[in-house]
């Protein structure tokens, strides 16, 4: 009567000459009992299986994997984009502080798929690693955060300054302009970082852009353990920074900067970037990675979960 017919409780109880608080006390057992029993049948496109595998095995307290036809870098990064920008258009925070490393194609789109926002206004879009570059390029990245910024009702806050100084001495020259000084000391209050995750190998965005290390620099962060970097900050497979001299000439948010936001939304995908991800995971200063179903699937079977019965699961 409850179930199939719809009834009120309170009828059921008339009906049946009981107390409404009886029903209620044999709904309940009847669940108990499993008489009755609840199943989500989850919408086509969505993968329940693989994002609770990756929360568990990775701590993970958020992730979200994106359908995807084929595994191409084009097809995945713009599933990617959509996913993450479905994410900010339905979590977004009023007044929310948003740091984004401007340097990342999937970021790019998803910033190509957020609906301008009404009811939700953001304050500031902040830019994370130097935005100055390959005047080519750079029109991308300055577009990034201010189309970001008009999305979400914010003022963009963009960094004025090459990701990669030529040395250290020159990045200190660099980070005492006061404009530059100014986006840097809002990182401290972010409260939602975007960030892509960068295999060793850099993107042909952040590539052609100039904001790069020399491809012998590359081999010794390499052979000092790297698998990958956040706005060019390297760690290696277990998730520890790797730090060396070249580390100075960042100018950009740091690991441990990155580690005090509230939370920090990830975009990644594609084979070439599986050790980079997982090693990303394994910083603990991710909440959110939106990745594809293939990228998935790879990283559980690299930490030896059996993914062939997610195979028809959407």
């Amino acid at each position: 009567m409850y179930y199939i017919e719809r009834q009120r409780q309170a009828d059921i109880a008339a009906h049946l000459r009981m107390s409404q608080a009886t029903v209620s006390r044999m709904l309940k057992k009847a669940k108990e009992e499993e008489i009755v029993r609840t199943t989500v049948v989850a919408p086509q496109g969505t993968y329940a299986a693989l994002e609770d595998q990756l929360r568990k095995r990775f701590n993970l307290p958020e992730a979200i994997v994106a359908e995807c036809s084929e595994e191409r870098d084009g097809a995945i990064m713009a599933r990617i984009g959509e996913a993450a920008a479905h994410f900010l258009e339905a979590t977004l925070q009023s007044d929310e502080i948003i740091g984004v490393s401007s340097w990342s194609e999937t970021i790019l789109k998803m910033v190509d798929n957020v609906h301008p926002l009404k009811a939700t206004k953001a304050k500031y879009v902040v830019q994370t690693l130097g935005g100055m570059g390959d005047p080519s390029v750079q029109t991308q990245a300055t577009q990034l955060i201010t189309r970001l910024a008009k999305l979400t009702g914010a003022e963009a806050r963009p960094l004025s300054a090459p990701g990669v100084a030529q040395s250290r001495e020159a990045k200190l020259v660099m980070v005492s302009d006061p404009y530059v000084r100014e986006t840097m000391d809002l990182f401290g209050r972010i409260t939602l970082a975007i960030i892509g995750i960068g295999a060793v190998e850099p993107s042909r965005m952040l590539a052609r852009s100039g904001n790069v290390f020399s491809s012998k620099e590359l081999s010794e962060e390499a052979e000092a353990g790297a698998v990958g970097d956040m706005s060019l900050r390297f760690f290696d497979i277990d998730g520890n920074p790797v730090l060396t001299p070249l580390d100075d000439r960042v100018i950009g948010m740091r690991l441990d900067e990155l580690a005090k936001v509230d939370r920090v939304l990830a975009l990644a995908g594609g084979p070439a970037k599986v050790a980079a991800i997982r090693g990303a995971l394994n910083t603990g200063v991710i909440d959110v990675l939106v990745t594809d179903k293939f990228t998935a699937r790879r990283l559980l079977e690299c930490v030896g979960v059996e993914t062939s019965s997610f195979a028809d699961e959407a």
